[in-house]
């Protein structure tokens, strides 16, 4: 089969032909209909080899869907041709954050060894991955699963953020979403299905900022210097009741906690590197920052139950498995306008 790999610090993804995978005992082997790329990605090729902590070449790919071409032994629950999407955050199954199906939260994956496919494990951009249980799989349905399989990250990193921010988001509150690419149009798109507060987006491009105002956005703002001012200036000088950041870097964090109203949640979603600056006179009063990490299981079967209300729709860039590279070299270079999906076996 071929699969992107990733062989080591200084090299570029390459399309590879492998060893077709077939699953063990309690594991499902998937032919991947579609698979995403994100920046996440380039976090991993970015580190020297030796800090990884997982062998080398890695197939990429954290965000996959696809249908089961087979089932490992003792595996029940599913039937062969089933399509589902892939649950990525896995955990032991078994520790207090596992029981509550918050395997993003696992306190045991690091010791145990256990890491995501795509961030450790092999992916989705392969024309055939194994996931390791059932339980990591939730059924498409009806739901298309090119346009779906962002969803599996880019759909449910912003709803497990926004989520924890909805009893602040009452009538005549404010949102900013800093970042309008994968997540942040996503999030955009959330805001305006859950809440009834005003969303003002913030992003560097002109072309980014068209994005967030087709898919709701109420104001969009350049991500400046003067951003921040912006956001006071048209919420009276309150600031907002939820900023999320979706890029992390140290401007956009500044920018982010500068326009937390008072009691207000700051969320650090994207990882830029940057590190919020929390104290008396800081920030506003009573201000919450946190920093999460990816969804629940049952958050993603509520994503994509948004999804086919018709609440959010990713808007994505398709590219066939040999143009795969490509993808990675325009999501760098800030070409993809939304989501890059991967069509292994298209």
């Amino acid at each position: 089969m071929r699969a992107l790999q990733y062989a080591g610090a200084g090299t570029a993804p390459q399309v590879v032909t492998l060893q077709r995978p077939a699953p063990g005992p309690g594991q499902v082997l998937l032919k991947v209909t579609a698979a995403g790329v994100c920046h996440s990605d380039f976090a991993v090729m970015s580190r020297p080899d030796e800090a990884l902590g997982f062998p080398l070449p890695l197939t990429l790919g954290h965000e996959g869907t696809g249908t089961v071409a087979a089932l490992g032994e003792g595996v029940t629950g599913l039937a062969l041709g089933d399509p589902v999407a892939v649950y990525g955050p896995w955990g032991c199954g078994t520790c207090p954050m596992c029981a509550r199906g918050k395997e993003n939260y696992c306190t045991r994956a690091a010791e145990l060894g256990i890491r995501p496919p795509g961030l450790g494990a092999p992916g989705a951009i392969a024309e055939y991955m194994v996931v390791d249980d059932p339980r990591h799989l939730v059924p498409l349905g009806a739901l298309d699963p090119v346009t779906a399989v962002p969803l599996t990250d880019a759909g449910l990193t912003p709803y497990h953020a926004v989520k924890t921010s909805l009893p602040k988001l009452t009538p005549g509150s404010t949102a900013v979403v800093i970042g309008t690419g994968g997540l942040g149009h996503v999030a955009i798109q959330l805001l305006r299905a859950l809440t009834p507060a005003r969303v003002i987006a913030l992003d560097v491009t002109d072309e980014k900022l068209r994005l967030a105002r087709e898919v709701g956005a109420h104001d969009a703002v350049p991500s400046d210097q003067h951003a921040a001012a912006a956001v006071r200036e048209l919420t009276g000088g309150l600031g907002a009741q939820a900023v999320f950041d979706f890029v992390g870097a140290p401007p956009t964090v500044s920018t982010a906690t500068a326009c937390a109203a008072v009691e207000a949640d700051v969320t650090i979603v994207g990882i830029g590197g940057g590190a919020a600056s929390v104290g008396f006179g800081t920030t506003a009063y009573n201000v919450a920052v946190r920093s999460p990490y990816w969804g629940s299981r049952a958050e993603l079967t509520e994503v994509l139950d948004l999804a086919r209300a018709g609440a959010i729709d990713v808007h994505v860039q398709t590219y066939a498995m040999d143009e795969a590279p490509t993808a990675y070299e325009d999501l760098r270079g800030g070409r993809v306008h939304g989501r890059a999906v991967i069509l292994p076996n298209g």
